[in-house]
């Protein structure tokens, strides 16, 4: 039990909101993202200002409370939140400043992916992210970031030019490869381990209207389209970038109400190149059967990021699994046939990520993120709004991945990850998890920072 006078003594420290269970936003200010999870911290700290973050990490240490830090909100198995501890919310810091000269943008922790989208579209320019604007940036950030624009121009972290962290003793310092390189190393895939990060300095790219969009197959084509990709991909240019999903069609107006939950594969495109060669590049998937459905054409960018949004809302049951992938065998082809045509909800999904290009530019040890090797990042995600569903998707993602194993890289993009135990974590960070663990041991001995795909001392 934390003692309400020391409660009331830290709310006079801070300039943001302290709610505590008797409050009447509690229940809202403790929603998360995946409703399949629900957690009751005993004080919420949502945070105006640095100071805040100092002051109530300072808390926290002193009094032994179990802390965790939540960003945009958008973290899969809930680690932005703790029962009976101390959560340091950072939703309303959230500002963006866009330096179209020097081709950077800074971003505060909270925002979220198409708050930044929105800042720098304007200018021409866009930060390396992932394909749902919804998704809070840090947490993004932190587990690596894949997404449209990684063929060409890597990870989110790639493009990571330095971050304001509060450390666990309270110091607040700035990592970059110049200071405290070592933490700026481990902040670039390791996740939330090492401290609260505040803000996050980004070099952007020129990006302003891209080729995108989605083409449908009905499943019965989905091992032509599977085979068709795998050959495709390797060769395409990286200004072309294309994921491939099995999904089921959902009954929105963008589709055609004859079509509404049919179980399809797609293909979702991103072209970001001279717009003269997109129909070049884009050629080659006329080798495959006419489309159910087709929907491609130029769309400003962050258009395209917020594609999805309408139908991930928060509030839905999550549960996923995920895993690398290096090759798409005629095998796990099977696989993907056997489960994939067996989606329990209609929200449920497969989705493979194109992470080679300029990922695979970079060397292993150049950063936490160790998986440069690896063709596909891959998710398997059981999604519905009613909570009776869950054993359910919950079930199938599980037998889903499960029968991949022998088929993947064996590890997986941490961001994709429910909470799956040390060993899990180990085989995510590979050869670089013991140096993930000196800097661990040297910036958080104590492991305060633990409400995370915890990297331990």
């Amino acid at each position: 039990m934390i003692d309400q006078a020391k409660i009331d003594a830290f709310r006079q420290k801070i300039r943001g909101t302290v709610i505590e269970p008797q409050d009447a936003v509690y229940d809202e200010a403790r929603k998360l993202y995946n409703a399949m999870i629900d957690k009751r911290p005993r004080i919420i700290a949502r945070c105006a200002n640095v100071a805040d973050v100092v002051t109530a990490v300072n808390f926290a240490r002193d009094n032994k409370i179990l802390l965790a830090v939540r960003g945009g909100g958008h973290n899969g198995p809930g680690l932005g939140s703790c029962d009976d501890g101390l959560v340091i919310d950072l939703s309303v810091m959230n500002g963006i400043r866009v330096d179209p000269q020097a081709r950077t943008v800074r971003v505060e922790a909270g925002a979220r992916q198409g708050d930044v989208d929105h800042a720098a579209h304007p200018f021409g320019l866009a930060v390396p992210a992932g394909i749902v604007s919804t998704t809070g940036i840090a947490g993004l950030t932190l587990g690596g970031g894949h997404g449209y624009l990684s063929r060409r121009w890597g990870l989110t972290i790639d493009n990571l030019l330095e971050a304001d962290v509060v450390l666990a003793d309270g110091r607040f310092v700035t990592a970059s490869s110049r200071k405290n390189a070592d933490l700026f190393w481990a902040l670039r895939g390791g996740g939330g381990n090492f401290g609260v990060v505040t803000s996050f300095l980004f070099r952007a790219r020129p990006v302003s209207t891209v080729i995108g969009g989605v083409m449908f197959w009905d499943i019965d084509d989905a091992r032509r389209v599977m085979e068709w990709y795998r050959k495709f991909l390797p060769k395409a240019s990286t200004e072309c970038f294309v994921f491939f999903g099995i999904k089921t069609v959902p009954a929105a107006p963008l589709f055609p109400a004859d079509i509404h939950g049919r179980k399809i594969c797609a293909l979702i495109w991103c072209y970001n190149g001279p717009k003269g060669k997109a129909a070049k590049a884009m050629r080659a998937v006329k080798e495959l059967p006419a489309p159910l459905f087709e929907h491609i054409g130029p769309m400003p960018f962050p258009a395209l990021q917020g594609l999805f949004d309408p139908l991930l809302p928060p509030g839905l049951q999550w549960y996923w699994k995920g895993d690398f992938v290096r090759e798409l065998t005629d095998e796990a082809i099977a696989v993907h046939l056997e489960h994939g045509a067996k989606t329990p909800t209609p929200l449920s999904l497969m989705h493979l990520y194109p992470i080679d290009g300029a990922v695979h530019r970079v060397k292993p040890n150049a950063t936490a993120w160790s998986y440069r090797d690896v063709r596909w990042s891959m998710v398997i995600a059981g999604i519905d709004p009613d909570p009776a569903n869950a054993e359910a998707i919950s079930t199938w993602a599980k037998n889903y991945w499960s029968a991949l194993r022998p088929h993947t890289a064996g590890g997986a993009y941490v961001n994709f990850m429910m909470e799956e135990g040390q060993e899990r974590v180990q085989a995510t960070y590979g050869k670089n998890y013991k140096r993930l663990r000196a800097v661990k041991k040297k910036y958080d001995p104590k492991n305060l920072f633990r409400v995370n795909q915890n990297i331990k001392p």
